[in-house]
């Protein structure tokens, strides 16, 4: 019987004991029976509507920027690059007309 590769660190070596899946280089064990959870960070807009990766979002508010006279009006569109499992920022975004920064979810709404 083949075992599949280890989830977090792709190792080939995985052997089976009892119920339990190990990988002998990262020491990660794991039931195969059991549904894999899906990592990916849950983050919703100010509308409560989830974001993934590659969604267009409008700007809400408006949010000056940090260290810069520069602000982003209501309205301006942006592309969500990356959603990321933080406190703050959660969003990775390519913002028309500022360029790449990270924006949090609570000022922006799914277009």
């Amino acid at each position: 019987m083949s075992c599949p590769p280890c989830p977090k660190c792709n190792s080939e070596y995985v052997y089976q004991d009892q119920s339990q899946l190990i990988c002998p280089e990262c020491a990660y064990e794991w039931d195969p029976s059991e549904s894999e959870e899906d990592d990916t960070p849950q983050v919703k807009d100010a509308n409560g509507t989830l974001l993934v990766d590659g969604d267009k979002v409008t700007v809400v508010k408006d949010l000056k920027i940090k260290g810069s006279s520069q602000v982003i009006k209501i309205g301006t569109k942006a592309l969500v690059r990356r959603v990321l499992d933080k406190k703050d920022h959660e969003l990775d975004c390519k913002v028309d007309g500022v360029g790449e920064m990270m924006v949090t979810a609570k000022f922006v709404k799914k277009a």
